[in-house]
């Protein structure tokens, strides 16, 4: 079956063909680091490492280009609050970005591009839309992209231009859906910038938010690039505005493929600070919650519908990991001799998981899949133990499965010393058949988040994943 992907642009799934053979160039919207990151954010993240990851499973290169936004009004105002340049304002959370993607396991892209980095390029493109007059220059020394006078404009948000309503210009970079405005393409400085500008052949001030992208994004992918991917709020104006000035610039087609992630609920409402629902990804993990669980939550619904992140979600998650870990730490003892041999199951089930893959990313079939899988096996080694080989076929299964969930694979905390004197001092009273001391320390260790399993070749541990 062919991999097939939702295309904003159209409205329908097409076949995923890449411009070059064997390699996916794909472009994905980063983070504005003027503060920590929110589970919003990550879903989308989350569901842009679901999509690189099965792309390398099914054989393609990827070169993956995440830019940063460290320039924008509201990081100007910040930064000028707290006295801070604004890179001194920036690295804070840009260095949060990175440990926080680490964290819930999402795979780093090859190029994260900084817009401070990258003015000579958006003053090139800039240059290259006035020379086409398509941009003009206002008394402030701003330059605006010309949308009337570029009749593509509202193919990608299927927007009817004609029936808008007529803004003139807008310097902030968003604006409502209803109206129609040339945007920003290079802001001209003004006092309450402070020392945030650059001096350029264009004038004195700095790019508006839309110009990044296509300025980061050509310069590493190329003017036609396969995959663009964002949030469905990045929609209009921001992709809207970066396919009329890109292909404004160039005179070539932009991307391909635009695949866009729905909104995250929380508990059934929008989130926010007034409702009380709004959850920055650090606040939940001081909060004890496993990060494997909350990678599970927003990675277990399909991107293009609307995800409703609860703590339910989130102990349901847990225990769906749990079961696929238990299940993959059981294969540790295998015999050496036996009849059953499962590479048509595996076969079988790893077609099926690639199949609803195939399918727009369908992950809610894909997981529904493994965990089918799993049962199945299990049923057979009621009856018939698994041999060394037969372990072997079903771990390659898991780990090309995992590379592409990567929630099974997690390395176990060290016991303390402490804890390690509490298992050998239960083991003794199991010995002695004090069977109420030895209940009384596997409760304590449960207290720690540790579980203990008693087996006919000794007592293993593991942690619990906390919700």
């Amino acid at each position: 079956m062919a991999t097939r992907f939702y295309n904003t642009m159209t409205r329908r799934k097409e076949i995923f063909q890449p411009i070059e053979s064997g390699k996916v160039r794909m472009y994905t919207c980063g983070p504005t680091v003027y503060n920590f990151a929110h589970i919003g954010n990550f879903r989308a993240y989350v569901f842009e490492d679901l999509l690189r990851r099965y792309l390398k499973f099914k054989g393609y290169e990827v070169i993956q280009v995440m830019n940063i936004t460290d320039v924008d009004d509201k990081i100007i105002r910040e930064a000028n609050k707290a006295g801070q340049t604004i890179r001194e304002f920036t690295r804070k959370y840009r260095d949060a970005f990175f440990e926080d993607i680490d964290t819930l396991g999402i795979e780093r892209a090859e190029v994260y591009p900084a817009a401070t980095d990258h003015i000579s390029e958006m003053v090139g493109l800039i240059s290259k839309i006035m020379d086409k007059g398509l941009a003009y220059r206002t008394d402030d020394g701003s330059i605006y992209f010309k949308v009337s006078e570029y009749p593509k404009y509202g193919r990608l948000a299927h927007l009817n231009v004609t029936d808008m309503k007529r803004g003139t210009r807008v310097q902030n970079d968003e604006y409502e859906k209803e109206e129609l405005r040339d945007f920003a393409l290079w802001k001209g400085w003004k006092a309450e910038d402070g020392p945030v500008c650059w001096e350029t052949a264009i004038g004195k001030g700095r790019p508006g938010w839309h110009i990044e992208c296509s300025a980061m994004s050509t310069k590493y992918l190329g003017n036609h690039f396969d995959i663009h991917t964002g949030g469905v709020d990045n929609i209009f104006p921001h992709h809207e505005n970066e396919i009329a000035q890109s292909e404004a610039a160039t005179g070539e087609k932009f991307v391909n493929y635009w695949l866009h992630c729905e909104h995250l609920m929380v508990e059934g409402d929008k989130m926010s600070k007034s409702a009380g629902n709004f959850y920055r990804l650090r606040e939940l993990l001081d909060k004890g919650i496993d990060a494997s669980a909350i990678r599970y939550v927003l990675l277990s619904t399909h991107y293009r519908q609307k995800l409703n992140f609860t703590f339910d979600k989130l102990e349901a998650a847990a225990k769906s990991i749990t079961r696929l870990r238990d299940f993959k730490k059981s294969l540790d003892q295998p015999v050496n001799d036996g009849a059953l041999q499962i590479d048509q199951i595996v076969e079988k089930y790893l077609r099926d998981f690639e199949e609803f893959l195939d399918d727009d990313l369908n992950i809610s079939g894909a997981l529904g899949s493994l965990f089918r899988c799993i049962h199945e096996i299990n049923a057979f080694r009621e009856s018939t133990p698994l041999t060394d080989r037969d372990v072997g076929v079903v771990s390659n299964f898991l780990d090309k499965v995992d590379s592409v969930l990567n929630v099974m694979n997690v390395s176990e905390r060290t016991l303390s010393s402490e804890e390690q004197q509490l298992i050998e001092k239960r083991q003794k009273a199991r010995a002695e058949r004090n069977w109420a001391e030895a209940d009384r320390i596997r409760d304590e260790l449960l207290k720690r988040g540790i579980i203990l399993e008693d087996t006919p070749s000794g007592t293993s541990w593991k942690r619990k994943i906390k919700t």
